[in-house]
């Protein structure tokens, strides 16, 4: 009851804020310099009243108790069950969940421009301005970070399923982000998108481990994870129909439906068996594992060693220790190295392509374009995952990306301003690149932590693919410029080289192995 009446008040709260939107139709929906009105207030106090109210309704009594319950019990997918329909339709639903929370980050590239131009900010179109128009995304990502570690230090206390749920109404709410008329709030709006974006990574690709065979799971992790292109294309394509009548404001706006469609998905989306088991709803997860193949085991005190070891200082300093440390510092630098990509180079295309000549639309549909030529590249890191092995598929894919990211460097700014081909090409590895390398790295990390500290390896995996963009949009923003499109290349090449060489010493392989054979490699590793 809670949770509904907090997801009613937060959508009626931002419907309040489109009054005010659609009055400024006639000045092209700019809002700058207007005072809040009325409905605009009490739509504000409805959502912050929602939000409490659905916080409540998902919290589960006794969390601790239940994260001490959990120590005790395994939950493993059959190692020879076969894909079932409801693996499938919970595929389907994990993809377009991924979708959604990707779209987040990646509208802020689009939105930059607009921006900029209605506040006045510093950007390559308005190098006068006073406030660089980086501090949106720099809220933006910094509460990306903020959320992928908070989510996995408390998924397994609330939830998978209560946790994808949350992030949906944190959506619904920051959606108002594009009728605020005061560019602090738009940052405020950011921060708190940014916390409920980086929710689901962690939350979905743990949910996955649990309930997808040993044989199946990494390369159709790598495949539901790997569309950051799609999101791409969404966005771009949403970017380049909307804005020219309805403003960068409407890419914002459009989060209320996508949230509720969020909201709505859940349905089918299983809770974690693991969670149901320890909280004492036995039929309930006796249900979803006969569902899904999985079967759940009380493991033995003599036969539970090796995760012990890790649940006896269950936190993310464990991470940092033997045996994990190698693992967890190899995909630091990966994940770094990624946001340095995606927030350095990616974040600023659309405006350093218009910085070169193309016009605005015209910059969305050259991003738009090359990302479409880049969605078959993740079913090929899919098969490469499945095939080759999770190393070998990192370290190939982060060489290849850096390599292409230096053929910028190498032809210059000037050169791809009138050749819009050899652009589109380039741009293809590392919008398609980059979407498999997240997936990667988010499925590897929740492949090779131990079960008691996996939510939290995947948190920190998912938190520094953007620790690096708030590392590159700190310089922007304390720089006051946006950096050229080769100078973003070469920053972000140079830790996808090193993450590549760490990969080749670091770290256990984890093609068609149980997740138990691999806590067992490291268990062994820390004793030796």
């Amino acid at each position: 009851m809670a949770f509904w009446t907090g997801v009613t008040a937060c959508t009626t709260g931002v419907a309040l804020h489109l009054p005010m939107y659609f009055g400024a139709r006639d000045m092209h929906y700019k809002l700058s310099g207007m005072a809040p009105d009325a409905s605009m207030i009490v739509g504000m106090i409805l959502i912050f009243i929602g939000l409490g109210l659905s916080l409540y309704g998902v919290l589960p009594r006794r969390s601790g108790e239940v994260q001490r319950n959990v120590a005790h019990i395994r939950v493993t997918a059959l190692d020879d069950a076969k894909i079932r329909t409801e693996h499938v339709l919970l595929l389907i639903v994990m993809a377009l969940a991924v979708t959604i929370d990707i779209m987040k980050p990646t509208t802020l590239a689009f939105v930059a421009p607009g921006v900029a131009a209605e506040y006045g900010l510093r950007s390559p179109a308005n190098p006068h301005g006073s406030i660089p128009v980086s501090w949106l995304p720099l809220m933006g990502i910094t509460g990306t970070v903020v959320g992928s570690w908070m989510w996995g230090e408390i998924g397994d206390r609330i939830g998978r399923r209560a946790s994808i749920l949350y992030a949906g109404i944190l959506f619904v709410s920051t959606s108002i982000c594009g009728a605020m008329p005061g560019f602090t709030w738009n940052l405020v709006m950011c921060f708190l998108m940014g916390v409920g974006a980086g929710a689901m990574l962690p939350i979905i690709f743990a949910l996955v481990a649990e309930t997808i065979p040993a044989r199946h799971r990494g390369w159709l992790m790598v495949l539901i994870g790997g569309d950051i292109a799609g999101a791409y294309v969404i966005t771009s394509s949403l970017a380049g129909w909307l804005t020219p009548t309805y403003s960068w404001r409407m890419l914002w706006l459009i989060g209320l439906p996508t949230g509720l469609v969020l909201i709505l998905l859940n349905r089918w989306i299983p809770e974690s068996p693991r969670y149901l088991l320890a909280r004492g709803r036995d039929a309930e997860a006796g249900a979803v594992m006969a569902r899904y193949g999985a079967v759940a085991q009380v493991v033995p005190e003599e036969e539970a060693a090796a995760e012990q070891q890790f649940a006896a200082r269950a936190s993310y300093l464990t991470l940092m220790r033997r045996p994990l440390i190698g693992t967890s510092l190899a995909l630091t630098i990966l994940g770094v190295g990624v946001g340095l990509v995606t927030y350095g180079f990616t974040q600023w295309v659309p405006t350093n392509l218009q910085h070169l000549g193309y016009s605005a639309v015209g910059s969305d549909y050259v991003v738009r374009n090359a990302a479409l030529l880049g969605l078959p590249l993740t079913v090929l890191v899919a098969w490469m995952y499945g095939t080759l092995g999770s190393r070998r598929t990192i370290i190939l894919l982060s060489g290849l990306t850096a390599l292409t990211l230096l053929g910028f460097v190498f032809t210059g700014g000037s050169y791809l301003a009138h050749h819009k081909t050899v652009l589109s090409l380039l741009l293809v590895p590392p919008l398609a690149g980059i979407s498999a390398i997240v997936a990667v790295v988010a499925g590897y990390a929740a492949e090779v932590y131990p079960t008691m500290v996996r939510s939290r390896g995947t948190g920190l995996a998912a938190g520094m693919t953007k620790a690096g963009g708030v590392l590159i949009l700190a310089i922007v923003v304390a720089s006051k410029n946006v950096p050229s499109i080769t100078v973003t290349a070469l920053i972000g090449a140079i830790p996808l080289l090193m993450a590549a060489v760490a990969f080749a010493f670091a770290g256990p392989e984890t093609k068609q192995r149980t997740l138990e054979d691999i806590t067992g490699e490291l268990a062994a590793a820390a004793q030796a």
